[in-house]
């Protein structure tokens, strides 16, 4: 059975909107999968009967703190012991759970990731990153999107290849396709940074480094599946990203409701629209849940701090398949296969 844990205390509208969240996900996770909330067993307990939904359904490990966002992260998450989400990260650690997902601090959840469960041997730098629409109902993964904003050529050489190995044993994709975010195509191009990247990826074994990739196109799908970049400039482009979407949903007519209504007459011109809404709706943060964890010894991922349920249940369903798919050892494997290769030589 798989467990997937849910800090029920992170977030601005927790812990009600966490556990209207785990209530969704009862019905779109696994029948092998167990949702853990962490927190005040009280006002959960309370929530879930005003959802008429049964405690039984989950389990419920009951915690007496909070990790506020205005908190030191590290200073809180040493002296709240007792926090939803410093028991979260022990039960992580401990392998109670097999997962931890919260919308909380996001400091105190790197904290947790860096002290409690730790990087990978053999990753420079874990890196977080997020799932992007790509036309035709597909998803391409890019990283950095907020952690080290000064990543160094190596630091990024190495996103290559987690990107690289997330993209197939996540998302299905079979030898993806890692691209530099570049002011343009041809080699040659960008600052130092993003030159003496390039010539390391080029070099980078167990990838399939397709060269420079422009913004312009990173979400077509045609030149790449995963996008390397710092955390600096992988942060604008999500938050552009959200910003368009924002912009669309007041702008287009095409509501789900009406496409519904007109697609029996209308096809394929409906299907067009389909695709459009589809791809809009990709570009929410809402439907993937939050940005996930990569490089470190268990699966780990954190929620937008303003997260409603429709949000924490993507964040739980998300998290379901990264415990599934077995990522975090399958990166293991990669950097060993590189460390042995390298002692060959």
């Amino acid at each position: 059975m798989i467990k997937i844990g849910i800090d029920a205390m992170g977030g601005d509208f927790a812990p009600e909107v966490a556990v209207e969240g785990a209530v969704m996900a009862l019905k779109k996770v696994s029948a092998d999968s167990r949702i853990v909330l962490f927190g005040d067993e009280k006002r959960i307990k309370s929530l879930l009967a005003k959802h008429n939904c049964s405690a039984d359904k989950f389990d419920i490990v009951p915690t007496t703190e909070v990790i506020e966002m205005g908190d030191h992260p590290a200073k809180a998450f040493i002296a709240k012991k007792d926090s939803s989400m410093t028991v979260g990260f022990n039960h992580l650690a401990e392998g109670k759970i097999d997962g931890f997902a919260s919308a909380g601090s996001t400091g105190a959840m790197m904290v947790g990731c860096m002290q409690v469960i730790k990087p990978i041997e053999g990753v420079i730098r874990p890196v977080i990153s997020t799932l992007i629409p790509i036309v035709k109902n597909r998803r391409g993964l890019i990283l950095d999107v907020g952690l080290n904003v000064d990543a160094k050529p190596e630091v990024l050489t190495q996103y290559g290849l987690l990107g690289s190995i997330f993209a197939e044993a996540v998302l299905g994709i079979e030898n993806p396709r890692v691209a530099l975010l570049n002011i343009g195509e041809e080699e040659g191009k960008g600052n130092a940074q993003a030159k003496a990247t390039y010539d390391l990826l080029k070099e980078q074994k167990g990838i399939n480094f397709v060269g420079n990739v422009e913004s312009s196109y990173i979400f077509t799908g045609k030149t790449c599946d995963v996008v390397v970049t710092d955390g600096f400039v992988g942060n604008v482009v999500l938050k552009m990203a959200e910003a368009l979407y924002r912009i669309n949903t007041r702008l287009t007519p095409f509501k789900p409701w009406l496409l519904n209504l007109l697609r029996p007459v209308l096809e394929p011109i409906c299907e067009k629209l389909y695709y459009h809404q589809n791809f809009w709706n990709a570009m929410n943060y809402e439907s993937v849940g939050g940005t996930i964890v990569i490089g470190i010894n268990a699966p780990v991922m954190i929620g937008h701090g303003g997260s409603s349920a429709k949000a924490i249940c993507s964040l739980i369903c998300t998290m379901e398949r990264n415990i599934q798919s077995r990522v975090c050892d399958k990166i293991r494997e990669a950097l060993k296969d590189i460390k042995s290769d390298n002692e060959e030589k």
